[in-house]
């Protein structure tokens, strides 16, 4: 299954992640230029240099072929705020030599419950990664 994939590694280019309020994500990253830019806990915005090995990226590009990344819809967006509060938005791409992926996923989609799952996952499995890597830069 991975080896027939439409996006393979050996071609891999980037990878970026933004996520944040539906009306503009602050926090964002880019594997390409390992600019890394969050709101903190005190609603500072933190600016660093991050950069992922070509293992994490290795392993975010075989997390995404299992679970069928290249087969979500590009725009998974939620219609409107129901509950009063700003819902997050989750910006997911990923760049090849030859064609890139991105998803759009609102946290308050109404969609396939598995389709659902599967990016509230790659989500988790994103930001295991980048955290994996703040602590291994810290040392």
């Amino acid at each position: 299954m991975i080896k027939n994939a439409p996006y393979k590694f050996v071609e891999f280019d980037s990878f970026s992640y933004q996520f944040g309020p539906r009306n503009g994500p602050q926090n964002s990253y880019d594997s390409k230029t390992g600019n890394y830019q969050y709101v903190d806990d005190r609603d500072s915005l933190v600016k660093s240099n991050l950069r992922l090995t070509k293992d994490d990226l290795l392993y975010l590009h075989r997390k995404a072929a299992m679970l069928g990344f290249w087969d979500f819809p590009v725009n998974e967006t939620g219609d409107s705020v129901k509950t009063g509060r700003q819902p997050l938005r989750y910006i997911i791409e990923f760049k090849y030599k030859r064609k890139s992926k991105r998803v759009t996923f609102d946290q308050n989609y109404e969609g396939d419950p598995k389709l659902i799952d599967a990016n509230e996952k790659m989500i988790k499995e994103v930001e295991l990664v980048m955290g994996q890597a703040e602590a291994r830069q810290k040392k």
